[in-house]
């Protein structure tokens, strides 16, 4: 399986896992759509469209940086035909951008439940349904989603509702999309890991340096989201995928090159079904 010449619109690419899915193809000479918001440096945050597609070209791929705010639909629509455009067609989809807020009811004010579902329901819906009409014409199309399996347990939605229904809002988009396209050879899949991943949103929102060394690298979403996009569109759709249980089913054994500390105990990530088959490492 190899991605050269491929074209990837990715969300949210300036930086973590998105970033790291698009270095993954780039390193097999594909096409990367750079689609986020960060055109000039974040003060919190590293890197901006502009380095990512540095980051992309040097490692063997094409980069095409837009400034995309996932929520506006003339960006999306536009950026979108942009890209089919510049690379002559679009094949891959990875709907990575995503707002978190891990506040109980009474502490979220609406604009951030609002933020919220615009960037990760809506934004996901949105560039799907713009999407669809050029992956169409691909020879093998997939939609990737990085949102959870749909374990529907009341611990996963009382201690932030507002996120919860945002980031299952993505996943229902799987479940829907993934029956629909299903006639039209797109495949249509979720991707989430069983850690934490060692990202600016970690750091900054879930626990600062300490999770961090407790997490996996974004690499291992890479991977596995790198082996996805190899399988047949028509038949490999509909999947709620766990990052190391898919790959190991792939045949990867070694986990230990993507922790960041294999001192540390991993911190698990939230929204992973306590049916998840266990790994040794």
């Amino acid at each position: 399986m190899n991605l050269k010449g491929k074209t990837l619109f990715i969300t949210g690419a300036s930086r973590g896992i998105g970033l790291a899915i698009g270095l993954r193809a780039a390193r097999d000479g594909a096409n990367v759509v750079i689609a986020a918001k960060t055109a000039e440096p974040h003060p919190k945050l590293p890197g901006t469209i502009y380095t990512a597609a540095e980051e992309i070209e040097k490692a063997g791929g094409k980069a095409l940086p837009l400034v995309v705010d996932v929520r506006d639909e003339a960006a999306v629509s536009g950026a979108i035909d942009k890209a089919a455009e510049t690379f002559g067609g679009l094949d891959i989809v990875v709907n990575n951008a995503s707002a978190i807020s891990l506040t109980p009811t009474p502490a979220t004010d609406m604009k951030r439940f609002d933020l919220m579902h615009q960037i990760n329901t809506r934004g996901t819906y949105m560039v799907s349904k713009y999407a669809i009409p050029h992956l169409e014409k691909a020879q093998n199309p997939h939609i990737l989603m990085l949102s959870p399996p749909l374990d529907m347990k009341e611990k996963w939605f009382a201690p932030h509702l507002a996120y919860s229904l945002a980031k299952y809002g993505m996943s229902l988009c799987v479940l829907g999309l993934s029956g629909e396209l299903r006639g039209r050879g797109i495949a249509v899949n979720a991707l989430w890991p069983r850690t934490t991943i060692a990202t600016s949103a970690v750091r900054n929102l879930l626990g600062g340096d300490e999770i961090v060394q407790a997490s996996r690298t974004p690499e291992i979403l890479a991977d596995a989201a790198y082996a996805v996009f190899g399988k047949p569109a028509r038949s490999f759709s509909g999947h709620f995928l766990i990052d190391d249980v898919f790959l190991s089913g792939e045949g990867v054994t070694d986990f230990e090159k993507y922790r960041v500390d294999p001192g540390k105990p991993l911190m698990p990530d939230f929204f992973v079904p306590d049916d998840t088959p266990p790994l040794s490492r």
